[in-house]
């Protein structure tokens, strides 16, 4: 029988398992355009940054295991885009379609909500990355564009896709100014 998948903020001592996650993905995959995978250090540094500026960096838990993990990003760094972060995502390459990433992905979208954003995007790595773009679908984001030939990764050339989910009023309402400042 399965366990349940508690998703919950990321620990200090979770850094080591979604260092090897991502390694996985780096070495493995197109989903993420990294060549070589980030050092521990790195990781560390990078769930530090995202933190400092009030984002959320989750994981999938299930009996002590970590089976993904997800967090958001400032989509870019100007400050009309403070209402748009970017997601990412990564389970566990043995874990892969059984909810984990739903859950991560539901529960990211519930928190960067809380928080006063209004858009969250998905630049997903390869057209041919059919999970995390059905996904993201199932979680009602909607196509926004696709970049051709914009990665050169496993001697081929790879397309990103841009996908969109409105999160809370979305565009229709002005954003309240009193929300979470943002730092960059």
């Amino acid at each position: 029988m399965p366990h349940a998948i508690l998703i919950r903020d990321a620990q200090e001592g979770d850094l080591p398992a979604i260092t090897a996650i991502y390694a996985h993905h780096v070495l493995h995959g197109t989903g993420t355009f990294e060549i070589e995978p980030p050092t521990l250090a790195e990781i560390t540094a990078r769930r530090a940054d995202v933190l400092a500026k009030g984002l959320p960096w989750l994981v999938a838990d299930s009996d002590g295991q970590v089976l993904g993990y997800a967090y958001a990003s400032w989509f870019k760094p100007r400050p009309a885009y403070r209402y748009s972060a970017e997601d990412s995502i990564y389970v566990r390459h043995d874990g892969q379609r059984r909810g984990t990433g739903r859950a991560l992905l539901a529960e990211l979208a519930v928190r960067c909500e809380r928080l006063g954003l209004r858009k969250l995007i998905a630049v997903i790595g390869d057209t041919g990355n059919a999970g995390s773009i059905g996904l993201h679908q199932r979680l009602g984001f909607t196509h926004a564009g696709k970049i051709t030939g914009c990665g050169w990764k496993g001697g081929q050339w790879l397309d990103i896709v841009l996908m969109e989910r409105a999160l809370g009023a979305g565009q229709t309402l002005p954003p309240e100014e009193n929300v979470q400042s943002r730092t960059t």
